[in-house]
């Protein structure tokens, strides 16, 4: 059940982040050609840029280390998942390529060796649950609490273990932050602007829902890629965030 966050009577959010650094662009393109392709036409339009195991193991590694290097903040989506030793040292070496966000598997194990490991302006995210899954994958995982209930496990396991902020749908970005307050940024997939197709994604939001829900940034990535005019489309989201973080401080006042 969607709860909005002014209902729950808490809004401590992070303020000082531009609106422009809120929305994360997923390149989730096949190669790094087509990638700078959409880096150069959204310009100084976007700042922040996701990079997912798809281009990863096409040059992406290489390319975000390059963005990187040319001034842009990178979101690398590695989802890194394996024994303690292995997830330190991949995380040092990740901590030497100038990106900002990490996702690691949400367990505690993972996400402890990630922090210990971590250097730089590098920063942990743990994922909580994959927005193109439900409550049924959980039954299927014979877990028996309830979606929201697993997911604020999860935040809280990640709070534990030293995380600086977590992968999550926006239907539960409100219950999180409640819980949370300003412990962990909210990084929020699965976004869809109205009139645009869900694709593969079940728990979707729109960008506006996702902010006043108390999400810090959101990762777009098809709504994005497959519009007329990428340009256009990311202008459309940036106004609908910047009224979003308005309504967001009114509710604060």
């Amino acid at each position: 059940m969607h709860v909005p966050l002014q209902s729950l009577g808490y809004m401590s959010v992070k303020q000082n982040i531009s609106v422009n650094d809120r929305v994360i662009v997923a390149l989730d393109v096949e190669t790094v050609q087509e990638a700078k392709s959409v880096v150069s036409e959204l310009g100084a339009l976007a700042n922040f840029y996701k990079i997912g195991m798809q281009l990863q193991f096409n040059g992406g590694i290489d390319y975000a280390e390059q963005l990187a290097n040319e001034g842009k903040k990178v979101f690398l989506d590695s989802k890194l998942f394996d024994i303690r030793n292995t997830v330190e040292k991949t995380v040092e070496r990740i901590s030497n390529m100038g990106v900002t966000f990490l996702t690691v598997h949400g367990d505690k194990p993972v996400i402890e060796s990630a922090v210990r490991a971590k250097r730089n302006q590098l920063q942990i995210l743990a994922v909580t649950f994959l927005t193109s899954l439900d409550e049924h994958d959980l039954r299927d995982m014979q877990i028996n609490m309830s979606l929201e209930d697993f997911v604020l496990f999860r935040a809280k396991m990640a709070i534990s273990a030293g995380a600086d902020g977590v992968i999550a749908s926006g239907l539960e970005s409100a219950r999180i932050r409640q819980k949370a307050g300003s412990q962990l940024k909210i990084i929020t997939p699965g976004i869809r602007p109205q009139g645009t197709a869900r694709d593969d994604q079940r728990r979707i939001t729109t960008p506006r829902q996702a902010i006043e829900d108390g999400a810090d940034y959101l990762v777009i990535g098809r709504p994005i890629l497959t519009a007329v005019s990428k340009t256009d489309m990311l202008r459309r989201i940036l106004a609908e965030v910047r009224e979003a973080l308005q309504c967001r401080q009114s509710a604060q006042n």
